[in-house]
């Protein structure tokens, strides 16, 4: 495995545990299809809404924040495959968001920092 997929795996399940630990349930990981991927699936139980969750891992700020790489291009796919996943589903009508989570990673100490309604 190569060192920022290894990275990337450790952040989502850091993004999981915090999610579950904030009374989320996680539906799925790593939801892949022709359109692109989506790192987490959940569904909020305190706002009753369907949260697609893209998860950003870093070891330092070189490249900027973690959140500023879902630019408009990734979002775009996201938004495909959050509609193919609501159709197979069939959620429609359902209230959906998209979040991003930041991992910050130093050592063994870590930081999340969870944007909500990161896009539309």
């Amino acid at each position: 495995m190569y060192l920022n997929q290894g990275i990337g795996k450790i952040g989502e399940n850091l993004a999981c545990q915090y999610l579950e630990k904030n009374n989320y349930k996680i539906l799925k990981r790593n939801l892949r299809c022709r359109q692109g991927e989506i790192d987490i699936v959940s569904y909020d139980e305190t706002r009753k809404e369907l949260v697609f969750v893209e998860v950003k891992t870093r070891t330092s700020l070189k490249y900027g924040r973690p959140g500023e790489a879902v630019e408009k291009v990734k979002q775009q796919h996201i938004k495909k495959v959050a509609k193919y996943y609501i159709y197979k589903n069939k959620l429609a009508n359902k209230p959906t968001r998209f979040d991003v989570i930041e991992v910050f990673l130093n050592n063994s100490n870590y930081k999340i920092e969870h944007i909500k309604q990161a896009f539309e």
